[in-house]
């Protein structure tokens, strides 16, 4: 079966419609740990002064948002639950990495980027360092905004990423789960990657993609609700 990843630390089980500030605290993050889920997903971003911070929204939106060290994340983390760290940005992927490693084993660690340079880095690094880490690269980027003609194109790249992976080395296909029902579950599947679908909330899709053989892994903002469709037997990385 699935793995399961909370999302933001599951704050969607204990508070529906909540405030950004609660997303990534600490609140939520031992809630998830709780829960027993296998991973526990956060976002990290570099300020301006170089510091890794664990928040949802960018630096020069988070007035009256709740800053997180990173490292103080890992340390509660360690030896209790594996650590999904989403990547906001470029440029800061080794030193995310080589922080994690300070406390956490690398086989429960596994990094998430939308930078198909940060992730080649992150894989080449981590051959020399610690295999055991995995790297996912992430596809799925709205069509917002865009004229018809640059959203076709657009869409047309997120559901044949060929080329993207290929130049990453990423272990991880990390695709929304509407991409990867259409093209990015068999393309995993060829290319012998792991599949991690997002963000999946709806019952029904909750329970199909959770079925075994469907994806490596799920992140879901309800993860108590994941468990639950998961049943007893809970496979832990």
């Amino acid at each position: 079966m699935a793995l399961i990843s909370a999302h933001r630390c599951g704050a969607g089980d204990t508070e529906p419609g909540s405030s950004r500030a609660g997303e990534n605290g600490l609140h939520a993050l031992e809630h998830a740990v709780a829960l027993g889920v296998d991973y526990v997903e956060f976002d990290v971003r570099q300020l301006a002064d170089g510091r890794l911070v664990v928040t949802h929204d960018a630096p020069d939106e988070t007035a009256g948002i709740e800053l997180l060290p990173y490292e103080a994340v890992l340390e509660r983390l360690a030896g209790r639950s594996a650590a999904h760290i989403d990547l906001k940005g470029a440029g800061h992927e080794l030193e995310a990495a080589r922080t994690a490693l300070r406390h956490l084993d690398g086989g429960r660690i596994l990094i998430t980027t939308g930078s198909v340079a940060g992730a080649r880095r992150l894989r080449d690094w981590a051959d020399e360092h610690c295999r055991a880490l995995r790297v996912g690269l992430s596809t799925g980027t709205s069509l917002s905004g865009l004229s018809p003609w640059a959203a076709a194109l657009s869409l047309r790249r997120q559901l044949f990423p060929w080329h993207r992976y290929a130049a990453a080395r990423a272990d991880v296909l990390c695709a929304h789960h509407v991409l990867a029902s259409l093209t990015l579950r068999r393309l995993a599947r060829r290319r012998g990657l792991d599949l991690l679908v997002w963000t999946v909330d709806d019952r029904r899709l909750l329970r199909w993609w959770l079925r075994p053989g469907r994806a490596w892994m799920v992140t879901t903002n309800y993860p108590a609700r994941a468990l639950e469709f998961r049943g007893p037997d809970r496979m832990r990385s």
